[in-house]
């Protein structure tokens, strides 16, 4: 019998454990064991059978900022939300995507940390909050589809496709690359999917400041000065 990972627990690096771990509360985390040593500080945050761990280590580390750092399927969106607003943390909604459609919220931690956060459960169409102003804007795929939009130059059809290799009629609006290279376009739902599931995918940057512009300049700034 071939043994594999038997429990998985992410890890967050943050200023100040005590203040993320009260961020984390709020989302029903409680904190079973904690400690620290030569300036450092961790605690194991555990809500069900799942665990996270907060590391407060000096000098701090640079983390590297990102769009998405953590993503929480919650039982009660409107619960949760409550209890962060409560708090004093401001909570957007998403809308109601495919994979949440309960409905989506985003959240930002004490570090700076995005952490996103849907409902599984189905909520009638009469009980959904609508979105509008700030509220719209911070959908990240959304966004990136209207910016497309805007260039155009996107592909007529959805490249990603069903989990069955069906194809998909809906137009491509999101492109998607992941750090070997490769990239695909897909529909917003599709999108959201791949996001979600495939390790190391991102959204696309598709503003034309990119890596062969930046090449480009800087090797006709070499012939320029070969050039004298």
């Amino acid at each position: 019998m071939q043994s594999g990972v038997q429990a998985q627990v992410p890890v967050l690096y943050v200023a100040d454990a005590d203040t993320a771990r009260r961020f984390y509360e709020t989302f029903g985390y409680t904190e079973t064991r904690g400690g620290g040593d030569h300036g450092s500080r961790w605690s194991y945050l555990q809500c069900g059978e799942l665990t996270l761990l907060l590391a407060a280590v000096t000098p701090r580390l640079v983390t590297v900022e990102l769009p998405l750092l953590i993503y929480l399927y919650v039982e009660d969106l409107a619960a949760t939300t409550e209890r962060l607003t409560a708090a004093g943390h401001a909570v957007e909604r998403a809308g109601y995507p495919e994979h949440a459609p309960g409905g989506e919220c985003r959240v930002t931690d004490p570090d700076g940390n995005v952490v996103l956060f849907g409902q599984r459960r189905a909520v009638p169409e009469q009980a959904r909050v609508p979105e509008s102003g700030s509220e719209a804007r911070f959908s990240l795929i959304r966004e990136a589809a209207e910016a497309v939009g805007r260039r155009g130059g996107a592909p007529t059809r959805c490249q990603i496709g069903g989990p069955r290799g069906e194809s998909c009629p809906e137009p491509a609006e999101v492109k998607l690359a992941d750090s070997w290279g490769d990239t695909v376009w897909g529909c917003m739902a599709h999108a959201d999917e791949t996001l979600l599931n495939a390790r190391g995918a991102f959204l696309a940057n598709e503003d034309g400041m990119g890596l062969g512009q930046f090449l480009r300049a800087r090797q006709g700034g070499s012939s320029a000065a070969a050039a004298r």
